[in-house]
This record gives C-alpha cells, structure tokens and sequence, in this order.
C-alpha cells in the first residue's frame, strides 16, 4: 500500500520563533521573541498564527536584582474570538519618593494585594479584545503600564512586562480567517518602491573621475 506524503503537511503544526526586533527591524525590541504556528500553506506561503511570546533570558535575568521583591501573576484568559491564552505578569517593586532605606521589600500581605490586582488588570483587557488586538497590547506595553498606574497606592512598582503568554486553546480551523488576517497584514506592510537594475554597456562605459596621471 502507498501513501501519499504532501510536503505541507510536515510544515502544518511547527512554531517558528522569531524577534520582535527582527520583525520591526528594531533592536530595542530584540528582547521578545514571538512564537508563530504555521497552520495553513497556500502555494509557497506558509500562513501563521500567533501561538505565544517570551521574553529572551538574558533580559530577564537583567531585570532580577537584590533589594527588591518580585511579583509575578498567571492567569488563564479567553479572548472574545475563542482563544484561550495563559498570560504572565512581572514588576519589580521600587523605592519610595524620597526613601533613604536601601531595601525596597513589600510585606507577604502587599505582594498578594498586587498579585490580585495584576490578574484583575490582565483578565479586563484580554477579554475585551480579539487575539490580534491583545498582540497589539502586548507589543505597545500598555498592560504593564496599567499595571505600574492602579498598584501606586498599594506599593510603587517598575518594570512591569507580560513576559510570556501561550496559546493554550484555539477555536476551529478557519481558512477564510486565516487568510483574511494575512490579507490586511500584506496591505498594510511597505515593500519599497522597485529600482531598476543598471544597464550593463561595456562599449559605452565612462569612469566617474578622469584617472590621474602621473
């Protein structure tokens, strides 16, 4: 018995990983890196689909410092176009204004205060939104910076990030979808203008500058 091997179905289902700098041709996002599912393929193009992001561990490990507490929060969300995502919160307490104490450590009943509200702040504005515009959210960090804003009066923080996040359910394969996402992405990307190849006339070539004879 035979059977037949499509080569699209050995790349349906991998997750390539790729920076954010790279996809933005900006170095200063470069501590991201985003995992893509491929999950369609149409002719020699592989459409993909957001499957998580995380942080890079050097950058991570540059965050962690002494004298300071650590807040972390997990939460499980679903966006209002069926996905399920499992996001992780981070900040890093800060010193008060003002504050000559060299330790900035919040007390065991603060720390679960914050952790409340982290996963309050994250829950409101995932579920408010499709996948794409909660990509949108974590690309511009204005989830972290919600965050830093309504935990002031409990205790300051900084560096708030989502630092990971994965997709842990997806709604049914839709092609049509699919597609259309890409669709708008392409329209929106700026592919240059084209620039054509100099004519190459060996018999009618003149230098730019005369030689110099000595």
């Amino acid at each position: 018995m035979l059977f037949l091997v499509l080569a699209s179905d050995g790349l349906k289902g991998r997750v390539f990983q790729v920076s954010l700098g790279d996809l933005n041709k900006d170095e200063d996002r470069s501590y991201r890196v985003i995992h893509l599912l491929a999950e369609d393929v149409q002719g020699r193009d592989v459409l993909t689909n957001f499957a998580g992001m995380s942080f890079t561990t050097d950058f991570l490990k540059s965050l962690v410092r002494k004298w300071q507490t650590l807040i972390e929060a997990v939460v499980d969300v679903k966006t209002t176009d069926g996905y399920t995502v499992r996001v992780f919160a981070i900040g890093f307490t800060k010193k008060h204004q003002n504050q000559r104490r060299l330790t900035s450590y919040a007390l065991s009943s603060q720390v679960k205060v914050i952790r409340k509200k982290m996963s309050e702040i994250v829950t409101r504005e995932v579920s408010s939104g499709d996948l794409r515009q909660v990509f949108q959210k974590f690309m511009a960090e204005s989830i972290g910076k919600q965050i830093e804003q309504e935990t002031q009066g409990i205790y300051p923080l900084k560096d708030c990030y989502i630092r990971k996040c994965k997709v842990l359910k997806r709604p049914k394969f839709d092609s049509y979808k699919l597609s259309e996402l890409h669709a708008e992405s392409a329209g929106k990307e700026d592919v240059g203008a084209a620039v054509a190849a100099p004519k190459s006339d060996d018999a009618g070539y003149k230098p730019e500058h005369e030689p110099v004879k000595g």
